[in-house]
């Protein structure tokens, strides 16, 4: 999932780093903001980035050769918002590439761009739909993990497929193929994070209510 260094032309690189710039700059901003408004939430704030660095360290090797993690990216954008993940998403990203070679520097912005932006924005779109259809809260979550990983993944074959087109196919070909030599692990490893996101998501129900509360992931007498 992570592109590794020098996949990437440096053109490349320099642009995915602008797109992604303001986004991260932005949810430094919300960070701060939330840090500032409501203290006590900053443990849920530590755990969203925690659940992320933890998940997306876990490299698993894919049938192809190549290797697939999750993300853990959508529990976060469920209780804070993209733009909070965005930021956070993107120090998991550097942090992972400076000590754990998993990623790279010059990739880091178009990690970012699928990780930390696209997956959560998509993740949080997929809650909110779910939430206003007045579905379950564990199908909200665990939807909503799940298709910020995949919208991570298909991003980043949108990437390497920008990259690498197909000689005879072009985009379209290289994206194909790209998409298929993630989706063998993808799919099934997107379906297990959002079963583990309800679960972690029970807990946080049971464990932290009050934060939940305050930041409207839950009403006054909620139940999962």
């Amino acid at each position: 999932m992570h592109i590794a260094e020098g996949m990437l032309p440096p053109l490349h690189c320099a642009a995915w780093f602008a797109a992604s710039a303001p986004f991260v700059i932005h949810g430094a901003s919300a960070v701060i903001r939330t840090s500032r408004e409501n203290p006590e939430n900053k443990l849920l704030l530590a755990a969203a980035g925690a659940f992320t660095l933890v998940l997306s360290a876990l490299k698993l090797p894919s049938v192809t050769g190549s290797s697939s993690h999750p993300t853990g990216t959508g529990l976060g954008a469920v209780l804070f918002g993209p733009p909070v993940m965005a930021f956070l998403g993107t120090l998991v990203l550097v942090f992972q590439a400076v000590l754990l070679a998993h990623g790279g520097l010059t990739t880091l912005g178009a990690n970012a761009f699928s990780m930390a932006i696209v997956g959560p924005w998509v993740g949080y779109g997929t809650y909110r739909a779910l939430r206003a259809l007045r579905s379950p809260a564990w199908l909200q979550v665990g939807c909503a993990l799940a298709l910020a990983n995949l919208a991570t993944y298909a991003v980043t074959s949108a990437q390497l497929a920008i990259a690498y087109p197909d000689p005879a196919t072009g985009f379209g070909g290289a994206l194909a193929k790209f998409g298929a030599l993630f989706a063998v692990t993808q799919v099934p490893l997107a379906l297990a994070e959002g079963v583990l996101g309800v679960l972690v998501f029970g807990f946080l129900t049971r464990a932290a209510r009050p934060g939940l509360v305050r930041l409207g992931v839950l009403p006054e007498a909620a139940h999962v």
